[in-house]
């Protein structure tokens, strides 16, 4: 019996070795024209490939022909080593601070007007210096008012009671105040509680919407300092929600059903509950301010509230009402705005303790405005 291989090429190139008995003839040099294949294997269609005879000559040269391309394939595939992802820049954006700074040292060193002293001339280049800091945001803006803080100091424009003599005006911290009220109204969801309880109540009709919209942002608006906190914190997504349920919608021709008279209504009502009380906005206290620093005039809480309340509820009476007339909705009645509010506020349940904590907050600290008993507010 002679022994022959049949070996077909893999695609690492490695041979598959077969080895088949075949019978022995007698002659010199046997020539087989075709592969003698067994009838199961010549039947299997996974099986067809190009085969070669060869006679196996030494299992030495197999044995290197097997290590050789092993070397090879492990060459041709290299390990790829990734690079650890880079970090993000955390602290200021560069290029905004450099205009900053520029801003401050090219004004430092200009030529003094003749009238103006030395001292003000760098306080403007600190204070225009810091106004291009809040403009471009190297920084947030609070971070940004520390650093003109901190330069008028160290550069000694300002001494250090000056400097800070603002902290101990009792006005921004009236403003901070209220402005942490509007963090809490929005954080706990008191705000919208109060909205929702208006439009279920009053919602039924188109004005009747626009009426309880207007007086519950009238009601916050002592709490709440800021309009762009409570007209886009709490009223916008209301509003929105509302117009959708009634089937008005932006860019698709069904503006003037509902929310075009109602976005106008909220946003005209808007500067006018800001104008009734002392914290209704940040300027107010500014404006008192402003009033006792000029003619010694002292305007409390009280004293603002006393002179803008029947005024400004005639506003609010009024001022919906003449919009209804000359810009007024197609659509006069909104019965599905009390039953998503009442579906909202079934979705809130109960007042949570955080609620009735802000709430009792409110109310205290209002009524101590309202007695006068803090003073200075």
């Amino acid at each position: 019996m002679a022994s022959v291989a049949l070996t077909s090429s893999c695609s690492l190139g490695f041979s598959r070795i077969k080895s088949r008995a075949l019978p022995h003839r007698s002659g010199p040099s046997p020539v087989f024209p075709h592969p003698v294949l067994s009838k199961s294997s010549s039947s299997n269609p996974s099986f067809i490939k190009p085969l070669s005879l060869t006679p196996i000559i030494s299992n030495n040269r197999i044995h290197k022909s097997h290590r050789k391309l092993t070397v090879k394939a492990a060459a041709s595939t290299p390990t790829a080593v990734t690079p650890p992802p880079q970090q993000p820049w955390q602290g200021a954006a560069l290029k905004p601070l450099m205009a900053s700074i520029a801003t401050g040292v090219i004004l430092w060193f200009v030529p003094v007007p003749s009238g103006v002293s030395r001292n003000a001339w760098q306080l403007l280049s600190i204070f225009l210096a810091t106004i291009v800091g809040i403009i471009t945001q190297p920084l947030p803006l609070g971070a940004v008012a520390l650093l003109g803080l901190g330069a008028s100091v160290l550069t000694k424009t300002l001494t250090f009671s000056a400097a800070f003599s603002a902290f101990g005006d009792p006005i921004p911290w009236l403003i901070a105040l209220a402005f942490f009220f509007a963090r809490g109204f929005i954080k706990t969801g008191l705000g919208n509680r109060i909205a929702y309880q208006f439009v279920s109540l009053f919602g039924s009709s188109s004005l009747g919407l626009g009426y309880s919209l207007v007086f519950s942002e009238a009601l916050l608006a002592p709490a709440i300092p800021s309009v762009s906190a409570r007209a886009g914190g709490i009223f916008l997504p209301l509003v929105k929600s509302l117009c959708v349920a009634c089937g008005s919608n932006t860019g698709d021709g069904t503006e003037n059903k509902l929310g075009s008279w109602l976005m106008l209504t909220c946003f005209q009502t808007s500067a006018i509950s800001s104008s009734m009380f002392l914290t209704a906005m940040a300027a107010n206290p500014l404006s008192a301010n402003l009033a006792f620093n000029t003619i010694k005039q002292q305007i409390g809480w009280t004293d603002w509230a006393k002179a803008a309340i029947v005024p400004g509820l005639v506003s609010l009476l009024v001022v919906p009402l003449i919009l209804y007339v000359i810009y007024p909705p197609t659509v006069k009645s909104s019965p599905d705005a009390p039953k998503l509010a009442r579906e909202k506020l079934e979705k809130m349940g109960p007042m949570s303790k955080n609620e009735i904590i802000m709430a009792g907050t409110l109310l205290l600290t209002v009524g101590l405005w309202g007695s006068g008993f803090l003073e200075g507010c």
